[in-house]
């Protein structure tokens, strides 16, 4: 008995210092610099190959179409409004949307941050972005967007995790990686990876220890007027593969922990082949002109 106890005790022992190990290894306190970033990156690697590997790598063009719901500052919905979302990494985006009266405008004066005299009556209007230009194309034309809406796309294409995992990782020098540790989110086992651009914007993510696929990303940046921190949080669900990337096909977004919007997509496809002046303004003018050239044929029928 007296020797069945001991073993007992041993293995218990065996299996307490095995689990004290485990978690040591498993604390990000307890690992050098250079492990913790090594390790970091090792999870990245883990992230971009469930993601599709060189297929997600290789993917510098995308469109997804969906609905977006829109929320108010008390977190009750605005609205929805039908999309369609197209990039070309790193900073090319064409945002086409469509809507009815009553809620388009609300919606694209929140998403756009402009006002706009047509956008009342419904219909399409279409936002494109190329670097630090930007343009609408409404039923009263093609209009300049403000400075402060580029500055706004600008800062957005820096926080897209996207954009991170595929660019600027690659191309900017001075990044800070470091491992985040083992915790539970939305129900999942996961391990965080931090971050740290050159200019100081701090990004945590969420990968699912078994999937390795991202649940969700923090990116922490200092406010300008404010000089406080903005927290903005993405949650990522319903994946799917779509030609080689595997896309989640919902994503919620939460600004300073209010929820801020919904993206359900209905389709996503990529590398496409857009055309080349896609993301142009000479691009929107010939959607204006085949627009004018079908309401003529219309009016003679």
């Amino acid at each position: 008995m007296r020797l069945r106890l001991a073993q007992i005790v041993v293995a218990g022992l065996v299996v307490s210092a095995a689990f004290a190990l485990r978690a040591a290894a498993q604390n990000p306190d307890t690992l050098m610099p250079e492990a913790s970033a090594a390790k970091a990156k090792q999870i990245l690697s883990d992230l971009i190959n469930a993601r599709g590997g060189a297929g997600y790598l290789e993917a510098q063009e995308g469109e997804c179409t969906g609905t977006r719901a829109q929320f108010g500052h008390n977190e009750a919905i605005l609205g929805y409004v039908g999309f369609t979302d197209s990039r070309h990494y790193p900073d090319k985006e064409r945002l086409e949307y469509a809507a009815k009266s009553h809620n388009l405008k609300g919606i694209l004066n929140t998403v756009i941050g402009v006002e706009g005299p047509d956008w009342s009556h419904g219909g399409v209007v279409i936002a494109l972005y190329n670097g630090d230009h930007g343009w609408t194309l409404d039923r009263s034309g093609i209009t300049e967007l403000p400075v402060t809406s580029v500055s706004e796309f600008m800062e957005q294409t820096k926080r897209n995790i996207d954009n991170v995992l595929r660019v600027r990782l690659k191309t900017e020098q001075g990044w800070l990686y470091r491992f985040g540790g083992s915790d539970t989110v939305d129900l999942k086992e996961v391990e965080w990876v931090e971050l740290t651009d050159p200019d100081g914007r701090m990004f945590r993510l969420a990968v699912d220890h078994s999937t390795r696929l991202l649940v969700r990303s923090v990116v922490t940046t200092e406010n300008e007027e404010t000089r406080e921190h903005d927290e903005d949080v993405s949650m990522y669900t319903n994946y799917q593969l779509k030609d080689t990337v595997w896309t989640p096909m919902q994503v919620s977004r939460y600004h300073n922990g209010r929820r801020a919007a919904q993206f359900f997509y209905t389709e996503c496809r990529y590398n496409p082949g857009f055309p080349g002046d896609f993301f142009e303004k000479t691009g929107l003018q010939k959607k204006t002109s085949e627009a004018h050239v079908k309401k003529s044929k219309n009016d003679q029928n």
